[in-house]
């Protein structure tokens, strides 16, 4: 069996490897399910394992097989397994369960342990590959009506995540009603964040460095959003104008960005952070008074990454809802298919050098 996998430690080691086909039986308690994938998003995480900034091979392995944005269909399942059946279209969650009473408890996203398992990016292949068996407690279905953009899946559930979290944090203020959010960032994250936040009903400024007309501005103005370009107006300035934001998203890859956003936040405002920075990059903020706003204004900000089942489920929720309300904009995220894992330098030089690509993404198999 075929997939593609990079040597951890080892920049640039991206390869076709080969595999054992997996089976039902090796899932315990007659739980496992087998799943012919199909589709497999691709992303800067994936681009930073194969530049070996991080990753680790699964135990008897010195390999690891990448690709955490998994769609596929069910093929077989076991005895145990009454929510599946072949034929169903499934995204399979990432993390696995550590130690943590968090993971104990289905919230493995929330692990407070030092070591952690994700599929296709440390100590757990991923889903770039022909097939893939798990316990179907980590296996979502989807709709059928959403086959075209399952694999879109996985990212959603990143905002589906911070935008609950936040909602759920507010939920201190008795009638927190936000009113006005604002996105920073234009990609896949922004453009999903953006899409979420209006199917909640709430006035949506996006933020992006290009100036309109293009894809991204088109698409968010599609779906009833406000695009600004940060050349032509900086986000302080556009609170002012398009606020105060009760909600700010922020999916940027660019830390200074957070730092200009807690200015723009409104009052009992929450601002979500996205964005996995690496580096050393230091800038002078007005500290004194981002503090004391913070403070006097009764704001919060929390950070999202990775996702339970529990968001899985309501992206898929909400997809659903934005085909109805939306029809064709999802699919129009998924810019740069590459068929076939035999063409992984492909795959990889599209993720790297395409110019307006949204979502690069690896067919491995007929829908």
């Amino acid at each position: 069996m075929k997939a593609i996998a990079v040597t951890p430690g080892k920049p640039g080691s991206a390869h076709l490897a080969d595999l054992p086909a997996p089976e039902v039986g090796e899932v315990p308690n007659g739980r496992g399910a087998l799943v012919r994938v199909l589709r497999v998003g691709v992303d800067g995480t994936d681009k930073e394992i194969n530049a070996a900034e991080y990753g680790a091979a699964p135990p008897g392995y010195n390999f690891l097989v990448i690709g955490h944005e998994g769609f596929g269909r069910v093929e077989a399942v076991g005895p145990n397994v009454t929510e599946l059946k072949p034929g169903d279209y499934v995204v399979a969650t990432v993390r696995r369960p550590g130690s943590s009473i968090y993971d104990v408890i289905g919230t493995n996203d929330m692990t407070t342990d030092d070591t952690y398992f994700e599929r296709g990016i440390n100590l757990r292949h991923g889903f770039l590959t022909e097939y893939y068996v798990d316990d179907a407690e980590f296996i979502v279905k989807v709709p059928r009506g959403l086959k075209e953009v399952g694999v879109l899946l996985e990212p959603m559930t990143v905002v589906e995540k911070g935008i609950h979290q936040a909602y759920e944090i507010q939920r201190r203020l008795k009638v927190w009603r936000p009113k006005k959010a604002a996105v920073m960032g234009a990609g896949t994250i922004g453009l999903l964040a953006t899409l979420v936040l209006r199917l909640r009903g709430l006035d949506v400024t996006t933020f992006g460095l290009s100036r309109k007309p293009y894809l991204n501005s088109d698409l968010i103005e599609a779906i009833g959003a406000r695009y600004e370009s940060t050349a032509d107006l900086p986000i302080i300035e556009a609170a002012k104008s398009h606020g105060p934001f009760d909600i700010i998203f922020e999916a940027t890859g660019y830390s200074p960005v957070v730092f200009d956003s807690m200015q723009a936040l409104g009052k009992n405002g929450a601002l979500v952070l996205s964005s996995v920075t690496g580096g050393d990059r230091k800038i002078e903020v007005p500290a004194d008074r981002i503090n004391l706003e913070f403070v006097l204004g009764n704001k919060v900000m929390v950070g999202t990454v990775n996702a339970n089942r529990e968001y899985f489920e309501m992206g898929a929720r909400d997809m659903a809802q934005a085909e109805a309300e939306y029809p064709g904009w999802l699919k129009r995220l998924l810019t740069h298919p590459v068929k076939g894992l035999e063409n992984y330098k492909e795959l990889f030089e599209k993720l790297t050098t395409a110019k307006g690509a949204i979502k690069v993404f690896c067919e491995v198999a007929e829908l």
